[in-house]
């Protein structure tokens, strides 16, 4: 994914949403409120849905494309939209269509990457000129991965996933495996087992420190799909399942070496290969 020049002239834009992998993920405690507190390495893939977007004078926001158990106004695309309105107090509207290819329940992002997609898109279409700081606000209140999407660099993310510093790593392409099955999030979080005290690292130790994510036996234990899809790619890689899953994926030095293993994936399986992106195609639209 390149970088994307804003043209004001165009009546209809669309754009990428990249979904994201996280390279590790500990639970290192809980707040009085019930929100666990995280630890994780946010990083940008050079694939995801694509967000279509038109403009309009009345104010409306309309959704032009279906998304399967997802009523319009749960839509966080939809949420983002309106919630950004009353931000800025803009009488400006949109047609708003996604053209899904993340999975639902994935762990990859998808609904806060389009969320995030919205936010950049319209604050820059309808002229309101928010900086990027207080996007991320409004983000957080749709959701903790959000302000990571406008943020739109790989990063070192703690609190509940809100307090970001970039973080650099090596290129990679990565083989991502999606069992067919979504994992409720909240389910995780509130499973008796899950571990919740993991010992906190600093960001500089991040590449020699033994890293896991907190959440991968839970989810294996609960979801014998996302097990065997662990012990199938750790055949070939240092796999790892991202966010609360159900995707799976390891990193390879090369396209050739990724392409290869996918090729090997057993007869069905939803295998796919994708590159590491270092910035967000819509960081340069943010002021």
């Amino acid at each position: 994914m390149h970088p994307i020049a804003f043209d004001p002239s165009a009546a209809e834009v669309r754009l990428p949403a990249p979904a994201k992998i996280n390279l590790f993920l500990h639970i290192v405690g809980r707040r009085p409120d019930g929100y666990h507190l995280l630890q994780t390495a946010f990083r940008l893939l050079d694939w995801g849905d694509e967000i279509h977007l038109r403009p309009r004078s009345d104010g409306r926001i309309l959704r032009t494309t279906d998304v399967p158990g997802v009523a319009a106004e749960a839509d966080l695309v939809v949420r983002a939209a309106r919630t950004l309105q009353q931000a800025t107090g803009t009488r400006m509207g949109a047609e708003i269509g996604v053209r899904k290819r993340i999975p639902m329940g994935g762990g990859l992002g998808g609904g806060s990457s389009d969320a995030a997609t919205v936010l950049i898109a319209l604050n820059r279409m309808w002229a309101c000129e928010l900086p990027g700081k207080r996007l991320q606000e409004i983000g957080l209140a749709l959701g903790a991965d959000v302000p990571f999407f406008i943020f739109g660099e790989t990063a070192f993310a703690e609190g509940v996933g809100e307090a970001l510093q970039p973080l650099s790593v090596p290129p990679a392409w990565y083989v991502m495996v999606a069992p067919d099955v979504a994992v409720p999030t909240a389910e995780i979080f509130s499973a008796e087992e899950l571990t919740r005290d993991t010992e906190p690292i600093i960001m500089r130790a991040f590449a020699t420190h033994a890293t896991r994510n907190d959440m991968q036996a839970t989810v294996c234990k609960r979801f014998p799909e996302v097990a065997e899809a662990l012990v199938w790619l750790s055949q070939h890689g240092a796999a790892r399942m991202s966010g609360s899953g159900a995707c799976i994926f390891a990193p390879f030095d090369s396209k050739e070496e990724a392409d290869q293993v996918a090729t090997a994936a057993p007869q069905g399986w939803k295998v796919w290969v994708a590159a590491g992106l270092d910035r967000h195609p819509l960081k340069g639209w943010l002021v």
